[in-house]
């Protein structure tokens, strides 16, 4: 396939139908642990052919650019674009994708046949010894492109001591910024990443269905985090965070050291996401364990029109940032804030997500990037009183050509959190 039909393929996956091809709604009809299955039998990973699409459309941004080539390191944007999963250490293993010609791996000698496992298609790769220097490699790489002098970007995420490894060793390549590329290509996601994660979203959503109706006065966070970490492997999916706040917690997003306890009339705020082949979930819920007072019911009530409120402005062509402007204007409205201070939203409304469970962009005041179909976002919005409680509702959306899709339904009410 030339690299026309390649961009063109590109183009379906990442702008056709944007309905994620796989969902479940099912409801656990019992409290048991042994009622949960696997959803994940008939998951597709993404292929080796929608990874060198993903290269194709680098290299046209890089043309668009003027960008000569795009440094990667191990990490999610190494796994975007070549399914090779590598941890970060002071080793240097990535690749270099340049405009003309085929993608090359750097890694260490030793690292190399197990690099070669992971690797979504065959390509070159170099190595290195323990004495030797990584980034000379890099430098002859690109000479070898015949790119002696030129634009360098590098991938946003890597790290100093790489850049500056690969500045002391070309005084002819310009080292530049590669977001434009790397957010070109990761922002706007295929139908088959969609899929991945409605998926986990779905795994995470019956997660929470099956602790709801298992959590028990007086257990603690990490006794709730178990039973929703346990849930999720079962039901096929990889953990990533099971978050648990209790009571007065609540009101610290990330919570707090104190020892926590489920009370009766005490709020449960639970953040929590998992992910199936890379692609990740990130779903909040807030209830209270009995009966809610009619401070925390006009509490969650609130919070839930915030988050329908984003739902509506979030629009094609919109700003990112005016989602999170417009709910932070109704919530001061109400006599919350301002702008961040409690009582009120003290975060962002939303950030991006994907592989990684924040990734740009992000729902921010002064974000102008506008949406675009095949975005991801959270929807997360919240109210936190600082010594009493607070309440976060959060789910993540995709957006169409015609507005957002919810990949899990919001909460129908405080007393209903989970339909």
């Amino acid at each position: 396939m030339n690299k026309r039909s390649f961009l063109k393929a590109t183009t379906a996956l990442t702008m056709g139908s944007l309905t994620p091809a796989i969902g479940y709604n099912a409801i656990s009809e019992t409290n048991s642990i042994t009622s949960l299955r696997n959803m994940t039998q008939k998951a597709k990973p993404i292929t080796g052919a929608e990874r060198r699409a993903r290269i194709l459309k680098a290299q046209s941004l890089m043309e668009t650019h003027n960008i000569d080539a795009l440094l990667l390191e191990a990490g999610s944007a190494l796994i975007y674009f070549t399914g090779v999963k590598w941890r970060r250490s002071e080793r240097f293993t990535g690749a270099i994708i340049p405009r003309v010609g085929d993608i090359a791996f750097v890694t260490p000698y030793f690292e190399e046949p197990s690099v070669r496992e992971s690797m979504a298609f065959e390509a070159e790769v170099r190595t290195w010894h323990e004495h030797e220097d990584p980034f000379k490699i890099v430098v002859d790489i690109l000479k070898d492109r015949d790119i002696k002098r030129g634009k360098l970007a590098i991938e946003e995420t890597v790290r100093h001591f790489i850049v500056d490894g690969i500045a002391r060793m070309t005084t002819t390549t310009e080292l530049v910024s590669g977001k434009d590329i790397t957010r070109g290509c990761r922002m706007f996601k295929s139908t088959n990443e969609l899929a991945l994660m409605q998926l986990a979203n779905d795994i995470t959503l019956e997660a929470y269905r099956y602790v709801y109706k298992n959590i028990q006065l007086n257990m603690s966070p990490q006794e709730i985090g178990s039973m929703m970490s346990e849930a999720t492997r079962l039901l096929g999916g990889a953990v990533q965070f099971s978050g648990v706040l209790l009571n007065e917690a609540s009101a610290y997003p990330h919570g707090t050291k104190q020892p926590q306890q489920v009370k009766e009339g005490g709020m449960i705020l639970m953040d929590c996401g998992c992910s199936v082949h890379d692609y990740e979930s990130d779903i909040s819920r807030s209830w209270v364990f009995g009966e809610p007072t009619k401070k925390q019911r006009q509490v969650w009530n609130t919070v839930k029109q915030g988050q329908e409120l984003a739902l509506e402005t979030a629009q094609v062509g919109v700003p990112a940032g005016k989602v999170d402007d417009v709910v932070r204007a109704f919530y001061t409205k109400l006599g919350y804030g301002p702008d961040y201070q409690t009582p009120g939203l003290s975060h962002r409304l939303g950030h991006g997500i994907g592989i990684d469970g924040h990734e740009p962009i992000n729902f921010v005041r002064g974000e102008s990037t506008k949406l675009a179909p095949g975005m991801c976002f959270s929807n997360e919005p919240g109210i936190y009183l600082f010594g009493e409680f607070g309440v976060r509702l959060e789910d993540c959306l995709y957006m169409t050509k015609t507005g957002p899709k919810l990949f899990t339904d919001f909460s129908a009410s405080i007393d209903q959190p989970f339909g």
